[in-house]
């Protein structure tokens, strides 16, 4: 784990708020100096506090007005059926995110498509002829709020 002080938390909370912020921006932000704070980002970079800094796309100016979350029960267990299905649903355009996870699931997908018939021909001639599939289930994003992490 790594140890944080206030002034890295201020700087973790600043930058998931807006990563595009320089160091110069921050630091006259936090009351720093410029350089303490570009060593101080760095240092979260070199020690993976900070992973990556990433571009949110807004989907809907993009043509892509429906978001769905698949929940996907394999059909056959085993290592060869998860690397294929991992492999061929990250082929998918559509489908943004692919989460292994643990419980009702085996994996849980970010979907988005155009409208719901969009949704739909992705669903039936996509998703549901990937090797291994089973059981799915869909959830349509009403809406989204963008929440803090844990700092």
């Amino acid at each position: 784990m790594i140890e944080l002080d206030e002034i890295d938390r201020k700087i973790l909370r600043a930058l998931s708020q807006d990563a595009t912020q320089t160091a110069s921006h921050l630091a006259r932000k936090l009351d720093l100096s410029q350089p303490a704070t570009w060593r101080r980002i760095k240092r979260l970079e070199d020690e993976g506090a900070i992973a990556s800094r990433r571009l949110v796309l807004n989907s809907e100016a993009l043509g892509f007005g429906v978001t769905v979350f698949l929940g996907i029960k394999l059909a056959a267990k085993g290592r060869a059926s998860l690397e294929d299905f991992e492999r061929a649903v990250s082929a998918i355009r559509e489908v943004q995110t692919v989460e292994h996870v643990l419980g009702l699931y085996d994996y849980r997908l970010r979907v988005v498509a155009a409208d719901i018939a969009d949704f739909e021909r992705v669903l039936r001639r996509r998703i549901m002829t990937l090797p291994g599939v089973g059981h799915v289930e869909a959830n349509v994003l009403l809406s989204e709020e963008r929440r803090p992490g844990p700092l």
